[in-house]
């Protein structure tokens, strides 16, 4: 099984849908799935991302399937500083403090003990695990049991935030350290590929990262939202 990770295009926060750039963005990125061999298309139930979807699904001929838990994050918190923005504190981690990501857990500092983003993280990883499930591979701490012979791919548009937990869940890694150092621009593509061999434990693969060629931003680097979305 593969899974194609897409962020949205460029969104119009106040208004959550896309800017005109954002959907020539969402255009351009459904043209360049259209060979990927997608056969399901899943989307964050928020305006940006469900509509950067729906240029995919139209193009594949599919239905957008909204997948709840994939709402982006919201973060900040009492004492916390940068109003709890999860890259922001990340990056001051790794260059101000020297922060061990391998040694040291991130659950238990001060910014991220008390911090919103936190127990969003935990929601998405246990809603992306029951999602696995029903994608016939069941996660046992760093594994996946795979439990089909079905070779599929499968596309989830989504957010910086929710993206980056659920990838860090996927892959093992510490969130706010994925956050950090594994950034992504609007619409790029991210694939991770799930070895099918059922009846066997197997581990997720990284076979493209932050692939946005198809649309490259005038900047060079990956923007990020700046202010939570609140419920």
């Amino acid at each position: 099984m593969r899974i194609i990770f897409v962020r949205h295009g460029e969104p119009d926060y106040l208004n959550d849908c896309l800017t005109a750039e954002g959907r020539r963005q969402a255009e351009a990125c459904a043209e360049r799935l259209v060979p990927e061999g997608i056969s399901a298309v899943y989307a964050s139930p928020m305006g940006r991302a469900y509509e950067t979807a729906s240029f995919t699904a139209k193009r594949l001929g599919l239905e957008v399937q909204v997948l709840p838990f994939m709402h982006e994050v919201s973060w900040g918190g009492e004492g916390v500083p940068d109003e709890g923005h999860p890259w922001t504190l990340s990056n001051r981690m790794l260059t101000e403090q020297n922060y061990d990501f391998c040694r040291q857990d991130w659950r238990t500092h001060p910014w991220y003990r008390d911090n919103t983003i936190t127990p969003y993280y935990d929601m998405i990883s246990e809603a992306f695990d029951e999602f696995l499930l029903t994608q016939h591979y069941r996660h046992d701490r760093n594994r996946y049991l795979c439990m089909t012979d079905k070779r599929e791919t499968i596309a989830v548009f989504s957010h910086g935030g929710s993206g980056g937990c659920a990838l860090a869940h996927l892959l093992s890694l510490p969130m706010p350290y994925v956050m950090t150092v594994l950034p992504y621009d609007f619409t790029s593509i991210i694939i991770l590929e799930f070895p099918v061999r059922k009846g066997e434990y197997v581990h997720p693969r990284i076979e493209l990262f932050n692939d946005n060629a198809h649309w490259r931003t005038s900047s060079g680097s990956p923007v990020f939202q700046q202010r939570p979305d609140n419920d």
